[in-house]
């Protein structure tokens, strides 16, 4: 752990992330605080926040469930982990508690803490996507949280219009990563098959069947799957039997150094299709629903996923969204991405779009520095 600089004031500080999205913006905060406060860490992490200094209470991915037959398989376990997490805070009492992401475990998490009476400020960083899902969860928060720190531009207004807590936007790390639109004509296949265990299995047969596919007609000049150090192994087993060489890179510089020579990525949607597009990388996003997902979506009216179209507010990124696995029209429709080069520049001129939001927010929520946010909390 880094020590800071003698003089400045201690803070202790309790973060929990619960999936790898969540770890990469929790590392990012504590590098932006420490220079300014002696940080005493606590909470739940992984491999990057452990490569801040965190000892984690308990490993990560006990909380990486996606879908509610993922929740209901480990349900006894994520209870107990909701009360562990709540007593190992209400304990240590840290100066600000930040819970990033994972939703319904940081929403359980703030309401056991308040039962027991914690009074000290508690922030949810990453807004709840209230705006498509459920408007009225917005005002539930308000007792919970003292502030939300969203990491999309739109949300601090949406927040505030639906009476939830107040909000403010601090961007995305992924911001540190920009790139320009690139227009290759040819090169690399990126393959995104997520990081949870149920996206994984519902994931890795439709990017094999589409790998296999266009490296049959001749498309890509080769392929590769960026993922997260502690996937990297069995990631690289799964694919060792596959027909075609595939690349597993978890080393961020080498996935920057690919992403300047790819042609189209095709990916889960989510977090990773906003750090595509801010790297300037054109893409195909599918998402593999279980039948839970797959009825509320369907309800909903089927809106978009991707992070690029709910932002920009019009389809830029082409979505599959199904709750069977669509591995006929996933390869039609990356052959036929890759085939059309108007429509990957149109891409990349939505992207440069993006970027310029991104970077600056609204007039009426500019972006601020998420430490900036942290230490308002901090009592005098």
């Amino acid at each position: 752990m880094s020590v800071a600089p003698a003089g400045l004031r201690g803070m202790k500080l309790f973060v929990l992330a619960g999936e790898p999205s969540g770890d990469r913006i929790g590392a990012d905060l504590v590098r932006r605080l420490r220079p300014r406060v002696d940080l005493a860490l606590t909470g739940i992490g992984g491999d990057e926040l452990t490569a801040e200094g965190l000892v984690s209470l308990f490993p990560m991915s006990d909380l990486a469930v996606m879908g509610i037959s993922d929740v209901l398989r480990r349900l006894p376990l994520l209870l107990w982990r909701v009360e562990q997490t709540a007593r190992a805070i209400a304990r240590s009492r840290p100066d600000v508690t930040v819970l990033i992401d994972s939703q319904e475990f940081s929403k359980l998490v703030a309401q056991r803490l308040r039962a027991k009476g914690f009074d000290r400020p508690v922030l949810l960083y990453v807004a709840p996507s209230v705006w498509a899902r459920s408007p009225h969860r917005a005002a539930r928060l308000k007792p919970l949280f003292a502030e939300v720190l969203a990491v999309l531009p739109f949300e601090p207004r949406v927040m505030h219009d639906l009476g939830g807590p107040p909000t403010s936007y601090v961007g995305h790390p992924a911001l540190a990563e920009v790139q320009p639109a690139r227009f290759n004509e040819t090169g690399l296949v990126a393959l995104l098959p997520g990081s949870r265990e149920g996206e994984l299995r519902r994931h890795l047969p439709i990017m094999r069947a589409a790998a296999e596919a266009m490296a049959h007609e001749g498309r890509g000049e080769g392929f590769f799957i960026p993922t997260l150090p502690s996937l990297a192994a069995s990631l690289g087993a799964e694919t060792a039997s596959w027909p075609i060489n595939v690349e597993v890179v978890a080393d961020r510089a080498r996935r920057a150094e690919l992403y300047d020579r790819t042609l189209l990525a095709v990916t889960v949607a989510g977090t990773a299709t906003l750090e595509l597009a801010l790297a300037g990388v054109p893409m195909l996003a599918v998402y593999v629903m279980d039948p839970h997902q797959a009825r509320v979506y369907d309800k909903l009216g089927r809106p978009a996923v991707s992070l690029p179209n709910i932002i920009l507010g019009r389809p830029v990124v082409p979505e599959i969204i199904r709750g069977q696995p669509p591995v006929d029209e996933v390869v039609a429709a990356a052959r036929n991405l890759l085939a059309n080069e108007k429509a990957r520049r149109s891409q990349g001129e939505a992207f440069d779009e993006l970027v310029e939001l991104m970077a600056q927010g609204t007039p009426e929520a500019p972006r601020r520095d998420p430490a900036d946010r942290v230490l308002a909390h901090l009592a005098p």
